[in-house]
């Protein structure tokens, strides 16, 4: 059974910075595009950053510059580098990992809160 677990998550003051980590088991890693995606109280779940089996990244307009994600095939492990955290970044982080329509796994989720 494929595991996506993510850790890294907790409060942080705005401004300020968390790295979260999603370990995977179970896949073939290095064919996959591994993306985070964050789902705020009564919003709908939206893509945060991704990184392809190449190591090409797509960000969301509101996270560039501020967010980085990464991966380390040898870990079966992505990265979310969070700098500059506002409260708006306040969220469940969930970490996808999508091959075609048959194979795509979600985490359970990490709670970040941005608060002072």
């Amino acid at each position: 059974q494929v595991q996506l677990v993510e850790s890294g998550g907790g409060l942080a003051q705005p401004g300020g910075s968390l790295r979260l980590s999603c370990a995977a088991s179970r896949i073939i890693f290095s064919i996959y595009t591994m993306g985070w995606y964050r789902q705020a109280p009564g919003k709908e779940r939206e893509l945060v950053a991704s990184i392809t089996s190449a190591g090409r990244t797509n960000y969301a307009d509101s996270v560039k510059g501020r967010f980085t994600v990464s991966r380390d095939n040898m870990k079966n492990t992505v990265y979310l580098q969070m700098n500059s955290l506002k409260p708006e970044d306040t969220a469940v982080y969930y970490c996808n990992a999508n091959y075609d329509s048959s194979h795509n796994y979600w985490g359970k989720g990490t709670l970040v809160t941005v608060a002072s």
